[in-house]
């Protein structure tokens, strides 16, 4: 049985899918992807990444470049985010992610609620990566790279354990930041990461008797 049993649009039609990845955690880019697949090259196994094991996912990314017809990266940046905010960064990494397919296009379909402003018609698919085929090789395809990113960044400040938590809110990420303060990937609008600058703004003495 097929994972997306309702499309949205005839098979013939031709369409992107744009998903993205680190939305929700303190710390890194947010990375979109935009996929046209290849309707006459299916890939066993796409659905929505968070449902799919590390491995799994490098193996189908790896598959999803090899054999879509058009396949794009975009990130957002920690500067980026805490200027303009996570949704207006978010849509700025999936236009970018949208800009690098070169190809015709009847339509993009985009997870979620909200669509970037790009040069083709777009529709949301609120859970679109559990739904539609292309979103969810977008949402693998995103969700790999920034796995990626962040595990470069871990060798940069590996206090802060981003090899396993990879950003997001953790007992320890918070136990980290607390002890070391935030390091230069950190979203600083992101309240946690906000008391964390906060506390070690204060002066020694003061900060020990907290």
């Amino acid at each position: 049985m097929s994972l997306f049993p309702d499309p949205i649009l005839p098979a013939t039609h031709r369409i992107c899918g744009i998903d993205e990845a680190g939305r929700g955690p303190l710390a890194g880019p947010v990375i979109a992807s935009a996929v046209v697949l290849d309707p006459s090259n299916k890939i066993a196994g796409i659905t929505d990444s968070k449902k799919l094991s590390p491995s799994s996912r490098n193996s189908l990314a790896q598959q999803i470049r090899n054999g879509a017809l058009a396949w794009g990266i975009g990130r957002a940046e920690v500067v980026e985010i805490d200027t303009l905010n996570i949704l207006q960064a978010t849509l700025l990494a999936m236009s970018r992610a949208f800009d690098q397919i070169n190809i015709p296009l009847e339509l993009a379909l985009i997870d979620g609620n909200q669509a970037p402003r790009i040069r083709c018609p777009t529709q949301t698919v609120v859970k679109g990566d559990a739904k539609v085929e292309a979103i969810g090789a977008a949402s693998i395809l995103a969700k790999v790279e920034r796995d990626r990113v962040m595990m470069e960044y871990a060798k940069q400040h590996p206090e802060y354990g981003f090899d396993v938590n990879f950003g997001y809110y953790s007992a320890e990420h918070i136990d980290a930041l607390k002890t070391h303060g935030p390091c230069p990937i950190h979203r600083k609008s992101f309240r946690p990461v906000a008391e964390a600058l906060k506390v070690n703004s204060q002066p020694r003495d003061l900060f020990d008797q907290l």
